[in-house]
């Protein structure tokens, strides 16, 4: 709900960048590639600097501005497509996969709670994909959207303390999962009912 109210109080600012942008010719395809460079170097900062992991934070804060930026830009430039979403959503699996590889690497926390983070964390957006295949939406739904668990990963990761962020992402990510799992059950469970009533 915090960062819900954050969103819209930065939306005016967020919308005239993506508009100075746009008219720039700055795509919203070509954000989304740089948000996935940033991540990856985030990854690398993470094995090659364990001992500096601010260094990584700011690269994931820099992959969350480019995050919010490329879907804004498609917007303002109207210039929304299925392609362009399977883009996205696509490459922000990538960036997850790439963050997380470092995070192992550099031993930060036991392999087993940084590959269960990633799981769930990609559960999260297989569930969000499969309902909107099934015309169930699920914005807004659970507490840990990539939004919230990519802030607790930079947080904790620029105070140096990268396993709780982990340990923390991974509770989000299987509470959020969770709450779509059964979102979509009870939803889908709800139409079969309204038709067995017609």
């Amino acid at each position: 709900m915090v960062l819900n109210r954050i969103r819209k109080s930065i939306e005016p600012t967020v919308s005239s960048i993506a508009n100075s942008l746009g008219r720039a010719h700055v795509s919203a395809n070509l954000l989304t590639l740089i948000g996935l460079l940033f991540a990856a170097i985030a990854g690398y900062l993470y094995a090659s600097h364990p001992a500096q992991p601010y260094l990584a934070a700011t690269a994931l804060v820099l992959c969350g501005v480019l995050d919010v930026l490329d879907g804004a830009v498609a917007r303002a430039m109207n210039h929304v497509s299925r392609s362009g979403s399977f883009n996205d959503s696509t490459l922000d699996r990538l960036a997850e996969v790439a963050v997380f590889a470092g995070i192992l690497y550099g031993n930060y926390a036991p392999g087993i709670y940084v590959l269960l983070a990633l799981g769930f964390s990609l559960l999260v957006s297989y569930a969000r994909a499969k309902g909107d295949a099934l015309n169930v939406k699920l914005s807004g739904i659970g507490i840990g959207e990539r939004a919230e668990r990519l802030i607790v990963l930079i947080v904790f990761s620029a105070f140096g303390y990268v396993a709780f962020g982990v340990y923390v992402v991974l509770i989000l990510a299987l509470i959020t999962f969770i709450q779509r799992y059964v979102f979509i059950i009870n939803h889908l469970s709800q139409i079969r009912e309204q038709s067995k009533a017609k």
